[in-house]
């Protein structure tokens, strides 16, 4: 089983909403890019717990777990890697707008594991919280890449808003590019 399965059936066992994002998710909507570890999101903090990871550290993969601060964006994240150094980050976010992401995503199967993957304009919203120059540049691929453009971003156009101002500032700037 991949590790990716392992905690996927993990966050299941224990009733956590979560979803794929960050490079794996856009690949499946059209965009390819290197990274070195898959990305899931949620914003249960049980996924901080402890000893919630047991099951991973019994089959030797190690586990970091990083809480946020006050201000950070991110409740904190959870880094599990495995001996033969696959990794995977699930990262715990703060807002409502997250939440939803979670739920609204839509189900795909990956070799061993079915796992729920954030919509396109989902990722959108997620690119632009986190506002790097990287982030951007992923923005623009899946405007170029994706056949359903025009609708992702009518629906990050009524979503925008409920982002930080640099997230919305963002969002002027690359709506006009692409």
């Amino acid at each position: 089983m991949s590790l990716l399965a392992e905690v996927v059936s993990l966050l299941r066992e224990e009733r956590i909403d979560h979803a794929l994002i960050g490079a794996a998710a856009l690949a499946i909507h059209g965009v390819s890019r290197a990274t070195v570890d898959v990305d899931l999101l949620t914003t249960d903090t049980r996924a901080l717990q402890s000893d919630l990871w047991k099951p991973c550290r019994a089959r030797g993969e190690s586990i970091r777990i990083i809480e946020g601060d006050f201000d950070d964006p991110l409740a904190g994240s959870v880094r599990v890697t495995s001996g033969s150094g696959d990794i995977v980050d699930v990262v715990i976010g703060r807002y409502e707008w997250q939440a939803e992401l979670i739920a609204a995503a839509e189900s795909f199967s990956s070799g061993d594991a079915e796992v729920p993957v954030v919509r396109p304009a989902g990722l959108v919203l997620l690119k632009l919280h986190a506002g790097g120059p990287k982030d951007a540049w992923d923005i623009s691929s899946l405007a170029e890449a994706h056949p359903q453009w025009e609708a992702i971003r009518e629906e990050v156009e009524g979503l925008v808003e409920r982002l930080p101002s640099d997230s919305r500032r963002l969002w002027e700037r690359l709506r006009t590019e692409a």
